[in-house]
C-alpha cells in the first residue's frame, strides 16, 4: 500500500521482505530513506534486527518504523534505533516525511514522531491507492492454502483497517481507539485482480475484523465472485459478529469463503470478561454451529495462558475443542499462546494487574508477568516445548493435541484424562487452512 502511494507521488522505492528473502546490503547502502513496516510483534522483532544491520552499513540514511507496533513501542524505537515513527493510517505522513528527508528540508510532518516526542497515531481517512507488489518476492515464497490434500498459492489483501471494538489484550485499540477505515472496493478488487494474475487461487483478508463493515465486505465478496468464480477466500471475525450476521454466512460461502478465523480466546467467563471479548461459551458453540450450517470451516484462536486461566479452565478449552470436533481446525501453536502485554495495552489500566505484572522489557516489546499459580507457568513451558518439537518434526495435529491434554491432566493431578486416545486417523482430508499458523 505505501509503495502504491509513493509511486503516485513520483517516488522510486524498492523493497526487501526479510521474512522470506535475504537482507540485501546493496539496497541498504544506496538508500536515503528506509521505512520498516511493523504490523505485528514478530515484524517488529525482525525490523529492529534489520535496523541494526542498516546502521552499520549506511549511517546517513533516515530510518522510519511505521505501523501498529511502531506506534506502541515508539519510546524505545526513538532511543537510538529509529529516526522517526509513524502509527495509524501512515501512508500520507510517510510520503510527506520522505519528501522532507530527500529534499533536505527538515520540516515537521504531522503524525511523525522523532526523538523526544510522543507518537500520536494518524487517524484520518485516506484516499487509498492500489498496492504495488512488483518488487516483492513471488507468491510461492509465502504461506499457501492447504485444501483437499493440495497446496494453492494465496494472496493477502485488506478491505479495512482498525477495529470498532476494544478487547483489552488487543494491540489495535490503544492505537485506533475504536475507529476503523474502509479501503474502497475498487482498490481491493484491483489488488486481488493483480494477485490472481500472479497466480493466486485463494485470498486471505487481513482485516482485524472483516465484519466490522458487513455491507462493504459483502460488496467486495460479490464483486470478486462475479469476476473470479473459482477464487476462494477466508477472513477473520469476532464471535459476536458471526452471531449478529449469521444470516450472511451462507452467502459468503456461496461466494467462495471456505474458512473463518475467530478469536475464541478462552472458555472461562472470567477470562472473557477481563479481555472484554463480548461473547460467552454458549456464543462460541452457536458460532461453530452457524459456520457448519453454512459449509464454512471455523478456525478458533486462543489466548491459552493468561493470569486468570486455571488448570481446570485450560482443560476445559481442550475438552471443548475435542467435543466440538475442532481438533483439526485449531493449529497446535494456539495451545501455547501466552498473553502479550505491549506498552500502552488497555490491560495496564486495570488495578488488579499489579498482583502479577512485571516490568516492561523494552527490547522484548512487552511486559513480563507471572501466573499466581506456578503450575500454569510450568505447563506453559512444557506445552511450548512440545508444540515446537512436534511442528519441527511434522507431527499430526491430533497427536499433538492429545499429548498436550495429557500434560494438562498431569498438571491437575487427577490421574489422567478420560477416554484416552492416540489421535485421529492419519489418512484423512483436513479442513482448509493456511500453511502458516495465524497468531500475533
Amino acid at each position: 500500500m505505501p509503495l502504491g502511494m509513493l509511486k503516485q507521488k513520483g517516488f522510486h522505492a524498492d523493497t526487501m521482505d526479510v521474512s522470506v528473502e535475504p537482507f540485501d546490503a546493496e539496497k541498504a547502502l544506496r538508500a536515503e530513506f528506509i521505512g520498516i513496516s511493523t504490523p505485528m510483534h514478530t515484524a517488529l522483532r525482525i525490523g529492529v534486527r534489520v535496523a541494526g544491520q542498516i546502521r552499520k552499513l549506511n549511517q546517513r540514511c533516515h530510518i522510519c518504523f511505521y505501523g501498529l507496533y511502531a506506534s506502541l513501542n515508539s519510546e524505545y524505537l526513538l532511543d537510538g534505533i529509529a529516526d522517526s515513527v509513524i502509527g495509524g493510517e501512515y501512508e500520507e505522513a510517510l510520503a510527506a516525511l520522505i519528501e522532507s528527508v530527500c529534499s533536505n528540508d527538515p520540516v515537521s510532518v504531522e503524525g511523525v514522531a522523532v526523538k523526544g516526542e510522543t507518537a500520536h497515531p494518524v487517524l484520518e481517512r485516506l484516499e487509498f491507492t492500489t498496492p504495488e507488489r512488483g518488487s516483492l518476492p513471488s507468491l510461492d515464497k509465502y504461506a499457501r492454502l492447504e485444501i483437499k490434500g493440495e497446496e494453492r498459492l494465496a494472496g493477502y489483501v485488506e478491505a479495512s483497517r482498525g477495529c470498532l471494538h476494544s478487547c483489552t489484550h488487543c494491540p489495535i485499540p490503544p492505537v485506533y481507539n475504536g475507529r476503523f477505515f474502509i479501503v474502497a472496493a475498487g482498490v481491493v478488487i484491483e489488488d486481488v485482480r493483480r494477485l490472481v494474475q500472479s497466480g493466486a487461487r485463494h485470498i486471505t483478508f487481513g482485516d482485524p475484523d472483516f465484519l466490522n463493515g458487513p455491507g462493504h465486505s459483502l460488496k467486495v465478496a460479490r464483486a470478486l465472485h462475479e469476476e473470479f468464480p473459482h477464487l476462494t477466500f477466508d477472513f477473520t471475525a469476532k464471535v459476536e459478529h458471526l452471531l449478529k450476521h449469521g444470516s450472511l454466512l451462507g452467502e459468503f460461502a456461496a461466494q467462495g469463503c471456505i474458512f473463518i478465523v475467530s478469536a475464541f480466546e478462552s472458555m472461562s467467563g472470567t477470562v472473557l470478561s477481563r479481555l472484554d471479548k463480548g461473547h460467552t461459551r454458549e456464543d462460541m458453540k452457536k458460532a461453530v454451529r452457524l459456520a457448519r450450517e453454512a459449509g464454512i470451516t471455523l478456525r478458533p484462536t486462543w489466548v491459552a495462558f493468561t493470569p486468570w486461566t486455571t488448570v481446570g479452565g485450560y482443560i476445559d478449552m481442550l475438552e471443548f475443542v475435542e467435543s466440538e470436533g475442532l481438533i483439526d481446525q485449531v493449529d497446535p501453536v494456539q495451545y501455547s499462546i501466552r498473553l502479550l502485554i505491549p506498552p500502552g495495552s488497555l490491560l495496564l489500566s486495570m488495578p488488579e494487574t499489579r498482583q502479577w505484572l512485571g516490568p516492561l522489557v523494552q527490547d522484548d516489546f512487552s511486559h513480563t508477568w507471572r501466573h499466581p499459580d506456578p503450575r500454569m507457568d510450568r505447563l506453559h513451558e512444557q506445552v511450548t516445548e512440545l508444540v515446537e518439537h512436534d511442528a519441527m518434526n511434522g507431527e499430526d495435529a491430533s497427536s499433538t493435541f492429545y499429548r498436550v491434554r495429557e500434560l494438562a491432566y498431569a498438571t491437575l493431578g487427577s490421574g489422567g484424562p478420560p477416554a484416552q486416545r492416540c489421535g485421529l486417523p492419519g489418512m484423512r482430508l483436513r479442513p482448509p487452512r493456511l500453511t502458516e499458523a495465524w497468531f500475533c
